[in-house]
């Protein structure tokens, strides 16, 4: 085959390395990759072959090509396990993501080995175009990928899986991943329709499965605002039985506002089970933060900020690129050691071309909030805002924050201008000589 046939016929595949499931300027791969590893031990479903596509995908990115190939050969070997009867038809995305890997590899003899497979089996499902299949099993894949790259996709996976189950309305997998999908819509949008569609198909979803931790967790945030007893039990329910560190993350959060202590010790018992997982570590962090607000005697005050800062300290050592983690640390510094806070920050403004837009537009906020609090320098604070604002793309919502920043830094000024122009005033009437 030609190169530029290769080509054509690669761009055509159903897979990672064509899927638009993620924002390579924006995305922290070692994030996701961490996040995959737990859905690939702890998975209730059997998508554990397209996980490890997935992260076989994102290796590549960081350039580490013989973990990748190595993660394809366990997803191939999954997939005949959990799918015995129809491994041909799951093995699309898989060989798709080996085909491209070997391109980038410039191993064309293999390319055109995976391309010849990926063919076959078209052929076999009487697919029109020799290198796709319209099936259920490539949409339910590509929604677990969605989930699986953050909660943002949820409206999107939502749609892959209601297409999954038009072709195979009892499939219990394709099921799960619309009720996870429908649940992820609304932990974005926050609205009172999508709430509701989410609890209906999840209460459904736990009546016939009352053993999924996941699922059970995703009931009780639903119902923390309207049913805090219920979503309590079903919290510590998920935490007695469950040992996916995701489960009890999640179980969590839903203790966070009403027992900030009980969310403390399960994140403790998440982190004894994954020390490495750099979300445990932050999670607790923002615990420790919000007891800080609450804080009154100076003791506990600054046992608590010790905490927060230990904890934040921990969740930067797993994962260096937790950009949030990084930010946050240097908010706590700021109180006890602003020398230290102002190196974190100076840090992320070198490292700036190496983040993503938005985190370019959050960098620059957090660093001009830090020269205009703490060093009182308005000028410099507000050439951070600028520079920041004038950053093309990014995110609408730093984009506000930054724009309100220089509107309120230049109310300040007008008003110091005003009494700077009354003290003259007054300086004025008062010399009999002026």
């Amino acid at each position: 085959m030609s190169s530029r046939f290769l080509q054509e016929a690669l761009q055509t595949l159903q897979c990672h390395f064509n899927w638009c499931f993620l924002n390579k300027e924006e995305t922290d791969v070692g994030h996701t990759l961490q996040t995959l590893a737990a859905k690939v031990q702890h998975t209730a479903y059997r998508n554990r072959g397209v996980y490890l596509a997935m992260q076989a995908y994102l290796q590549q990115l960081r350039g580490n090509y013989v973990e990748a190939l190595g993660s394809l050969r366990e997803a191939e070997m999954v997939l005949k396990q959990d799918h015995p009867t129809n491994f041909s038809r799951q093995a699309l995305v898989t060989y798709g993501n080996y085909a491209w890997m070997y391109y980038h590899l410039a191993n064309y003899e293999m390319v055109e080995l995976y391309l010849g497979r990926i063919r076959q089996i078209c052929q076999s499902l009487s697919s029109p175009e020799p290198y796709s299949a319209r099936i259920p099993e490539i949409h339910a894949q590509k929604g677990w990928s969605l989930l699986a790259a953050g909660f943002q996709n949820g409206e999107e996976a939502k749609k892959c899986f209601q297409t999954a189950l038009q072709g195979d309305k009892s499939n219990k997998d394709f099921q799960a991943g619309l009720v996870v999908s429908l649940f992820a819509a609304w932990t974005r949008s926050q609205r009172a329709d999508h709430w509701k569609e989410a609890k209906r198909l999840v209460e459904i979803y736990h009546r016939r499965r009352p053993l999924n931790d996941e699922v059970k967790v995703h009931l009780a945030s639903l119902l923390e605002k309207t049913d805090w007893q219920r979503a309590k039990r079903l919290a510590e329910e998920a935490v007695h039985s469950s040992l996916d560190p995701e489960v009890l993350r999640n179980a969590a959060k839903v203790c966070q506002l009403r027992a900030p202590s009980r969310a403390i010790d399960i994140l403790q018992q998440a982190i004894a089970l994954a020390p490495g997982y750099h979300l445990l570590h932050h999670d607790l962090g923002v615990c420790y933060a919000n007891q800080l607000q609450q804080a009154a005697a100076p003791e506990e005050r600054e046992e608590t900020l010790t905490a927060a800062i230990e904890s934040f300290k921990r969740a930067v050592e797993t994962n260096p690129q937790d950009l949030n983690s990084r930010l946050v640390l240097a908010r706590m510094y700021s109180e006890r050691a602003p020398l230290h806070a102002q190196e974190i920050l100076q840090n992320l403004v070198k490292e700036l071309p190496s983040f993503g837009k938005r985190g370019q537009q959050v960098i620059c906020l957090h660093w001009g909030d830090f020269l205009l609090h703490w060093k009182g320098l308005r000028r410099e604070a507000a050439e951070v805002y600028e520079a920041g604002l004038a950053l093309p793309g990014g995110s609408h919502k730093e984009w506000q924050q930054l724009r309100r920043r220089l509107e309120a830094l230049g109310t300040m000024c007008e008003e110091d201008d005003e009494r700077g122009c009354e003290r003259e005033r007054l300086r004025t009437k008062s010399d009999p000589q002026c």
